[in-house]
Parts: structure tokens; sequence; C-alpha cells
């Protein structure tokens, strides 16, 4: 395994891992559902530099991840798939970061294997699917309306995607939708800067027809028990900033960030805040206390 990338043998299956940097691991986790570990192009790579080692994943049967049977697609499964991972790799201790869907793994992760991994990040998560209910209103409300009209027509098409040019049309009509500024510049550079996904559209669909993996964790989160770090951006009109807030409040060791010039994207449209974010608290819990 190198930051070109390689297959680790967990228990059912084979995980394509890039690894990137020395020190301190981070396990990473990425979007979509279907999407794989180019969501974060080299936008995290700084962290490399601050003495993290970045694990990138492709979850379960997405990129270049083998793909084992549908009936293992399970958030559960995905969460266990982290300390299987972190057992391959012999690590003693870790931090876990996912990113939207990666963050439903990653609370997931905390809630089912409390103390496992050593630090848990959710970034533009939520821990129910009523959180999600909020993304029709903002919808009604998106401008400009041509935009509106072709995002709505992106979520339509999920159930139907079935080849990788279909599901990276997909993605590109929605991306406006997930930046606080809808006409950002930044979009196109974002997408140049991943166009080496591999997407996965059959997680895509299968996804798109069970909810997202109907995440239910709120009645859960107060087993969380070592630090947990919850970020968002205050214009995030998917994963909306009130959901961070509650996912904190619930959590006795948690902190809160909220990025005050982003939406879904915190990562690229604050990056140098996003950074000190992560670096920063894993600075303070990295070692044991």
């Amino acid at each position: 395994m190198t930051d070109e990338g390689g297959l680790v043998r967990i228990d059912d299956t084979a995980l394509w891992v890039v690894d990137r940097g020395e020190g301190y691991p981070v396990i990473v986790l990425h979007g979509g559902p279907g999407l794989d570990h180019h969501e974060f192009a080299d936008y995290l790579d700084p962290l490399t530099e601050r003495g993290y080692r970045l694990l990138l994943v492709d979850l379960r049967a997405c990129g270049r991840s083998e793909v084992p049977p549908v009936r293992s697609w399970t958030l559960e499964r995905h969460a266990q798939d982290v300390i299987m991972l972190a057992r391959a790799l012999r690590l003693d201790r870790y931090a876990v970061l996912g990113h939207s869907f990666g963050a439903f793994v990653a609370l997931q992760n905390a809630v089912d294997y409390q103390g496992m991994a050593a630090q848990t990040i959710v970034s533009s998560g939520v821990a129910s699917m009523r959180w999600l209910e909020a993304v029709e209103p903002n919808l009604l409300s998106f401008e400009p309306v041509s935009l509106r009209r072709q995002v709505a027509d992106s979520w339509a098409r999920e159930p139907e995607v079935h080849t990788p040019e279909e599901f990276a049309s997909v993605m590109v009509d929605q991306f406006p939708f997930h930046f606080a500024d809808p006409m950002d510049p930044r979009i196109d550079d974002y997408l140049a800067r991943t166009s080496d996904t591999v997407y996965a559209p059959d997680v895509l669909r299968h996804f798109a027809t069970t909810d997202a993996g109907d995440i239910e964790l709120e009645d859960r989160l107060d087993e969380v028990s070592p630090p947990l770090l919850v970020l968002a951006g205050r214009h995030d009109r998917t994963c909306v900033p009130e959901a961070a807030e509650a996912i904190a409040a619930s959590v006795p060791r948690s902190e809160l960030v909220v990025f005050e010039h982003s939406g879904h994207m915190a990562f690229v449209e604050e990056q140098d805040a996003y950074l000190a974010a992560v670096s920063g608290f894993l600075d303070r819990h990295r070692d044991p206390s």
C-alpha cells in the first residue's frame, strides 16, 4: 500500500487504501454514497506536513475496493469495516474523519465501537434522517431557478443511474447546491481535481432507494466516549448546521466548529480554517491523557 493505493484484506472483502504521510494515523472516509477517496483530492494533504498519516479509504463496493454482496452494503457494516481495517493495518491508536455519507459511517463507528477510534471527526453529517427533511425546502428556495431545476433533476436521476458517466453527470449537476455560493468558480476547479474518481453507480442506486442507509443514532449519542469534533458549514443545505449542533449537544466530549462561509464542502470552501480545526483538535487529543 502506497500513496498510489493498494488493497487491504479485511474479513469478507478488501478495501482500497491510499496511504499519505507519516505520523499519527487518520482513517478518512468519503461521501457519496458511491464516490471514492478522490473526493478529497489533495485538500487534506497539508495535514501530512503537520505530523499526520492520511489513510484515504474507498468504502466497500466503492472505487477500487472489492464488491461484496449487496446485503452487506449497510452503515453498520461500513462502521465495522473501519475497525477491521485498523486491525489489518495494526493501528494501535488512530482517528477517524468522515465527510457527508462518510460522516454517517464515522458516527456509526463511534457509537457501535466505543473507544476503538481514539478520536472521531464528523464533517457535514447528521445523526438522524429527520435532519435531511430540510433538503426539500432548501431546494425550493435555492437560486437561481435554472440551477434549482438542474439539482432537482439530478436527484430524480439517482435511482436510475447505471454507468459511471451517468453518476458523474449527476454529481456535476448537484455541486452548485453543495457550495455556499452556487456560482463559486472553485466548483470547476474541484471537479478538475477530482476527475480520477471511480464512480460506483450500483452503490448510489442502492442507497438512493434506501434513504442513505437510514441513519438513526440520536438516542445513542450519549454513548460516545472518545473526543468528537463536529464540523459544519453555516450554509449547508443538505446536512444543515442545526444537525451538527444537535450532535455536539448530545455527545459529552464534543467540540463544534461551524464555518461561516461554507456550504457542504468546507474543506474546499474554507480549506485553511478546516485544516486548522482538524489539526488543532487532533493535536489536543492525539496523546493519551
